[in-house]
């Protein structure tokens, strides 16, 4: 009985060496590409935040004003002041917001403030941020359906 008529197997070309070396060798370089050029968009650092901890003021046109903003602090209820090297004194806040804008020139600061925090505080890194050189200073808001009250 004939198990094999065609005889393909004869026409194949011989198995290629093994380069199993190789993609140990890609899967490694990959490896190390995503430990040195990882993005900080990917993963951004910073504190987690229960909803209870931080109460962001809402407003209907919140996401008709977003925008790009590189930098960014958090203002807790006790008005002391979050970025991502941690907490900032207010004396530091100036040179720590030139350092941030020479990375990013012209870019828009941030300010994840509590509505319990005091304005003065907010008032202060808005005054730190244009001297700095940062071009706008945006307030982060909830963002809520029109005609929808805002939460306490």
């Amino acid at each position: 009985m004939i198990t094999r008529p065609l005889d393909l197997l004869s026409k194949l070309r011989p198995p290629p060496r093994n380069y199993d070396f190789l993609f140990l060798v890609n899967g490694g370089l990959i490896a190390l590409f995503f430990v040195l050029f990882g993005s900080r968009f990917v993963l951004s650092p910073g504190l987690r935040l229960n909803n209870a901890d931080i109460m962001l003021p809402a407003s209907s046109d919140a996401v008709r004003s977003a925008t790009a903003t590189p930098v960014s602090v958090s203002v807790n209820a006790n008005g002391q002041i979050w970025g991502d090297t941690g907490q900032i004194p207010l004396p530091k806040l100036r040179e720590w917001l030139a350092a941030q804008a020479k990375r990013s020139p012209g870019s828009t600061l941030l300010v994840i403030g509590d509505i319990r925090a005091p304005m003065d505080v907010f008032t202060s890194i808005s005054d730190a941020a244009t001297a700095a050189g940062f071009g706008r200073v945006q307030l982060a808001m909830q963002s809520v359906a029109p005609g929808v009250g805002a939460a306490p």
